[in-house]
This record gives C-alpha cells, structure tokens and sequence, in this order.
C-alpha cells in the first residue's frame, strides 16, 4: 500500500470511529402556554363567560373564534420544532372555558396529526376559567389524573372559587412522570394584598408533590403553570423552595431554571413595562440528575419568534395578544410559551 493510500485508510478509520461514538437522543418538548381567554361564541349561564373579551363583541364572533383557533395552532405547532422536527409530546394549557374548546383547538389543521389527548376538569373559577393538558396519546400513556380543589376565601368570609390544579400521572419513555398544571390567582388588587391566595395555591401545589414523594422519593415530577408570581417571589422561592443552581441538587428538590433567567431581564409577559416571568415549568432533580440513559432534562426556553411580538405603536415590543379595547387584534397571546427538552439517549 503505497504511503499516501495508507494515511487516507488511517483517516477513514479515525473518522468512522468519531462519527459511530456519536451520541443520538430521542427529544421530547414540554410546553406550556397560557392561551388568553380561549372562549367559545356560546353564552353559559351557570357561569361569568360573558364577561369574557369574545363575548363582548357585538359581530363576527365565530370569525374570530376560529382565526383566534388558528393563531394559536399555529404557535403551539412551533413550540420546540427547531430542535426536535416534531410537535409538543405534552403541553398545559390555561384560561380555556371547557374541553370543547380544546378538542377544536387540537382538531385544527396544524394539530390534527399528532393525535393528541386531553386531560381537563371544569374548575369552580366564578368565569370559567380552566386548567388542561394535551399530549400525543402515542408517546404519552395517561394512567391517572384529576383535578384538586383550591379552597380559598377572602377577608370578608367570602368563597374565592379560583383554579383547580390538574395533576397526570403518566408514562414517557418507558418512565413514569407525573405533571402538574396550575393558573395560580392573579394580581387583581395588587401584588401585595392579592399575595396570600398565590401562597395558598403553592401550599396545595406543595402538597401534592409531598404526597407523590412519600410514595417515591425519587418521582419524576413537573409543575407547570402561570403561577402570576416571578421565580423569585415568596410562593417560588420560599414555599416551593425552588432552586436556581444544579449544584448539590437532591432527586427531591425542585430545580427552576427560569430564575437565573428572570434576572438576566426574560419574561413571558410585560406590565407597565416591566417584564413578568409568571410562566414556569419547574421540575425535580430527579429529571435533572439522571444518567444519558433514562429520561432526563436537557434544556429551557421562552418560545419568543418575531411575529408573537408587536411590531409598532404604544405596545411595540409587547406581546401580540389577540384582544384589545372591545375588539380581536388578530394576534396570539398576551403571554409567552415556555418549553424544556427532555432526552434519552438511543
């Protein structure tokens, strides 16, 4: 063999063996989104619908309804597909009316061929208001789920009838995960007065998680939500006791890797121009300390393309929400889509 011929079998060999210790996963996208005021055209009596932006329209409400269906689709179809090539396997859902509002929602065009379940209860919310879950039914097994109540009252004895909180255990993977969904009590009354009933809604969100742990300490489980509190307020930080670093992280801990992000200035949503990071999908170190080989976390981000902001006027470079002043703006969601990546290694 002459010596030119030998140093190109050399490099074949050498290349071939970097490209067969490659790597490979199987990646799935966990989103969440919160999909401001999804209501249908129908009014309910048993609850506040009409109080909801689409009802207040005097015409075209079912024009709107079915372009506010397909925004939507739209960008729930795009949560994670650069990285992935493929839609959601899971994503939690908030301010939706009911389960036929879903059931459209994933029934439309850009949707329709994941195949994806629903997992929902009417909540108690006096408008309506629901928590939810999609999933493709062939990458996710639900084995149960169920919706627990936030009792909470105000000052003057009052019920406050708020969001359920949708718990689903289920299988990924060959792995059991277990997921909740919260749309915690907002700000209505200001952050300070209104505090007490986010802290609430944490305890039972706490709860819940200990009572998952007592029977495996090493569950894999995942909070999701708009909780209308940042990563660094008391609910997060302190009740939940979320944790900003992987450093020393314990399989019961709970990892939240919006908090490094919320102080470096991202958000999901702005008020008086300043931005909110109230939507997260916090987890445990378990997802965070397994091996290559198991399902395991990879990485987070605010899904943000160019098109879910507004382009110009008073609310340039605020999120494109879909209703404004009486009327449809033809724009998404005043809030932002969060996602992870969770892998395992092929």
């Amino acid at each position: 063999m002459k010596f030119s011929h030998l140093i190109l079998f050399f490099i074949f060999i050498i290349c071939f063996e970097s490209y067969s210790e490659q790597k490979k996963f199987k990646a799935h996208t966990i989103g969440f989104y919160n999909l401001e005021n999804l209501f249908d055209t129908i009014n309910d009596t048993s609850k506040r619908d009409e109080a909801s932006p689409i009802m207040e329209m005097k015409f075209n409400r079912s024009e709107v309804y079915n372009k506010k269906i397909q925004n939507l689709s739209k960008v729930i179809s795009q949560i994670g597909f650069d990285e992935t090539k493929a839609l959601p396997t899971i994503v939690g859902l908030c301010e939706v009316e009911n389960k036929k509002v879903i059931e459209d929602l994933i029934d439309s065009d850009l949707l329709r061929n994941a195949d994806y379940g629903i997992s929902h209860f009417d909540s108690p919310d006096e408008r309506g208001i629901d928590v939810a879950l999609i999933y493709k039914k062939k990458s996710f097994q639900v084995v149960n789920d169920k919706s627990i109540y936030l009792e909470l009252e105000y000052e003057s004895g009052k019920i406050n009838y708020t969001r359920d909180q949708l718990v689903v255990e289920g299988v990924l993977e060959d792995e059991k995960i277990y997921l909740i969904v919260n749309h915690w009590p907002s700000r209505s009354g200001g952050e300070l007065g209104s505090r007490p009933y986010r802290n609430k809604a944490a305890q039972l969100n706490m709860k819940i998680i200990d009572s998952i742990q007592s029977i495996d300490r090493n569950a894999k489980i995942i909070t999701m939500g708009d909780f209308n509190d940042d990563p660094t307020n008391e609910s997060i930080k302190k009740i939940l006791g979320s944790k900003d670093s992987r450093n020393n992280l314990k399989n019961f801990d709970l990892y939240n890797p919006w908090e490094n992000m919320f102080k470096s200035g991202i958000g999901t949503l702005v008020y008086r121009d300043n931005w909110n990071l109230f939507d997260q999908i916090i987890f445990t170190g378990s997802l965070v300390n397994e091996s290559s080989k198991r399902l395991r976390y990879y990485k987070s981000e605010v899904f943000s393309p160019k098109y879910l902001f507004n382009k110009s006027g008073r609310w340039k470079g605020y999120p494109f929400r879909s209703f404004w002043s009486g009327g449809f703006t033809d724009g998404y969601s005043d809030h932002l889509p969060v996602y992870v990546l969770l892998v395992r290694e092929l």
